[in-house]
């Protein structure tokens, strides 16, 4: 009991401190009366002189926390279990969270927004610590937008200012392979889908490094091009069963969703994969197609390295290459000349398609608009200003000078002043 104290009612000094269920409080022992009851949070000056605070101006303003704030910490903590996260992801993804909601544009931001903010603190986590962890997977996890969950995640990046490394490609096929229901024998796959998991995942890994390598992945989504070569390999360590299977079939079996652009991806693949035929003696000769050249893929990925540098030029040594060819040509045509015997003419091998992006090889067709037709019927109002760009000869200037005059003289005779 604090000293001095007295009750507000008798003015006795004999105050007694009382347990009431949980709640302990001090009353009056001669006339009963509760002194501290229904007081909340106090500050130690306050509690000296036993007088009641509210809780506005109480200690506790400060530590106050908002039901959606509370409901979203405890999102983020049941996303980090589902995902089996360790204990300081789950830490570091709380703080950014705690960090974010300080600030006013996220605040203040819609309903839809803030729910994928629990989502966008656990992505930037796992993507800081080298977590292999897609946005498609948190989006599924939400049940959200991944046009909304990608904005806001580059919208706190920056308004936080993290230093966020890109997501490994190579860790990020291992975990997504890893998904695919076509390793283990069941009743629902015949026992010639089955195979290996570290030779499909290795052949995998080859074959979206190639991609890389041919610009099928920069600045795009790397699912789609990810699965395409699921495929490719799948398909190429037992062609003789499977060449039959399409690609949604093999997505139904392995039990994960076929992502849109796959299917063009695959295309642009088995393309990559005909240039670097061509390359090959042995392989030239058997004409191949987008559905044979499959059984060879572990020849082409063998010499990957060598049949990319043949199939495809790069930009940089185009000009070199064609001032070479330039400078052969002139020889060819001077010894041509110099000689008495007229050799038959060679037709020259075609050179090697540029290494370019998709996007710069075939570019999107802009629309134009179709320009304005103006009729001209001749009975528009003209300016004066316009009227003396028509003006020639120095005849019809004084004709307008005078016409000029006479408007003004019959317009001053209608308006007197």
């Amino acid at each position: 009991m604090p000293s001095g104290s007295r009750c507000p009612d008798c003015g006795s000094s004999e105050l007694v401190e009382d347990s009431h269920y949980s709640q302990s409080q001090l009353v009056c022992s001669d006339c009963g009366c509760v002194v501290t009851e229904g007081v909340l949070t106090t500050t130690f000056n306050d509690e000296g002189n036993l007088r009641e605070v509210t809780y506005s101006r109480s200690t506790g303003e400060n530590e106050q926390v908002s039901r959606s704030q509370q409901r979203d910490l405890r999102r983020v903590r049941d996303l980090c279990r589902i995902l089996k996260l360790p204990t300081t992801f789950e830490d570091t993804a709380i703080s950014y969270y705690q960090r974010a909601y300080q600030l006013s544009g996220i605040r203040a931001a819609r309903l839809q927004k803030k729910e994928v903010l629990v989502g966008c603190c656990v992505l930037i986590t796992c993507r800081q610590h080298n977590w292999p962890l897609t946005m498609g997977t948190i989006c599924t996890l939400l049940y959200a937008d991944l046009d909304v969950f990608s904005g806001t995640y580059m919208q706190l990046v920056k308004l936080l200012g993290l230093d966020v490394p890109a997501l490994c490609l190579a860790d990020l096929v291992k975990s997504y392979c890893s998904s695919f229901a076509l390793f283990q024998a069941s009743p629902s796959i015949p026992v010639k889908y089955v195979e290996d998991k570290d030779k499909m995942l290795s052949r995998t890994l080859l074959l979206v490094e190639l991609a890389n390598e041919t610009w099928l992945v920069t600045g795009r989504h790397p699912l789609p091009v990810i699965t395409a070569a699921t495929f490719l390999a799948w398909q190429s360590l037992l062609p003789s069963d499977r060449l039959t299977c399409s690609l949604a079939q093999f997505c139904k079996l392995a039990n994960v969703d076929l992502p849109y652009p796959a299917a063009s991806r695959l295309q642009e693949l088995l393309a990559v994969l005909l240039r670097m035929a061509s390359q090959l003696a042995w392989l030239r000769v058997l004409k191949l197609d987008k559905r044979t050249v499959v059984k060879h893929i572990g020849d082409l990925l063998q010499h990957r390295h060598m049949l990319v540098r043949m199939a495809f030029r790069d930009d940089g040594t185009a000009q070199v290459e064609t001032q070479k060819q330039q400078k052969g040509e002139q020889r060819q045509q001077e010894e041509a000349e110099g000689s008495t015997f007229a050799l038959p003419e060679r037709k020259r091998p075609a050179s090697p398609a540029p290494l370019l992006p998709p996007c710069m090889l075939k570019p999107p067709k802009r629309s134009h608009p179709t320009p304005s037709i103006s009729t001209v019927t001749g009975d528009e109002n003209i300016s004066d200003s316009e009227i003396e760009q028509y003006l020639r000869t120095p005849q019809e200037i004084r004709d307008f000078q005078r016409a000029q005059a006479a408007s003004q003289a019959a317009m001053s005779d209608s308006n007197p002043p």
